[in-house]
């Protein structure tokens, strides 16, 4: 299907969504480099915390964009609520990071890296996604990512709903639990967020493609 042509064909939005996705997925590695690897633990945060920076770097870049245009690619709802939703998946992420480093937990388990594995995976499915936002918007692509990212998201709840069954057999240090729970409810809310991109998707394929 072809796609609906945007008007006017300013390219500089499209452009830092692209960065913000492509910060994202880089995000997410550095988040199961750190699970898998578990060295080096502050270094690798810090790495994070400064990549989250970066992405609200690319946040103001659009937002100060925005209210310099006259007429937007977009309608500034759409491009205010995309931009939103992509930086509140990097917040996740790091404060997932964060919570790991600064409750001094042991060697993260499966669960956690499955966690990991699936909001790369999600993150991969937004950047696909995101780039099919162009001056044209191919909505049979936005409509495939849409259900992909749903996909992992029914994943992650399962992996989530099957790490706290985990944490509360036999428990025997509450404070361990207590972390834990903590870190995996910030783990989940990144796939989340990337659900609440797939759903932006739908809209936008449903209004401009």
């Amino acid at each position: 299907m072809a796609g609906f042509s945007l008007f006017p064909k300013d390219k500089k939005f499209f452009a830092y969504f692209d960065q913000q996705a492509s910060n994202i997925v880089q995000m997410a590695q550095q988040l199961k480099d750190l699970v898998y690897i578990w060295e080096n633990v502050k270094e690798r945060v810090a790495v994070l915390a400064d990549m989250e920076q970066d992405g609200d770097a690319i946040k103001h870049d659009i937002t100060m964009l925005m209210h310099s245009s006259f007429i937007t690619p977009l309608d500034r709802e759409d491009i205010s609520e995309l931009t939103n939703a992509l930086d509140d998946i990097a917040d996740s992420i790091h404060d997932a990071a964060d919570a790991l480093y600064l409750y001094n937990v042991e060697r993260p388990g499966g669960r956690a890296r499955e966690l990991a594995d699936l909001i790369l995976q999600a993150a991969m499915e937004v950047e696909v996604g995101i780039s099919e936002i162009k001056d044209k918007i191919s909505q049979p692509g936005l409509l495939t990512r849409s259900m992909a990212i749903n996909q992992i998201e029914n994943s992650g709840d399962a992996v989530y709903r099957a790490a706290l069954v985990e944490l509360f057999i036999n428990p025997k240090d509450m404070a361990s639990v207590v972390k834990w729970r903590e870190i995996y409810k910030k783990m989940e809310s990144a796939i989340d967020g990337c659900e609440v991109i797939a759903n932006i998707m739908e809209g936008l394929a449903a209004k401009y493609a």
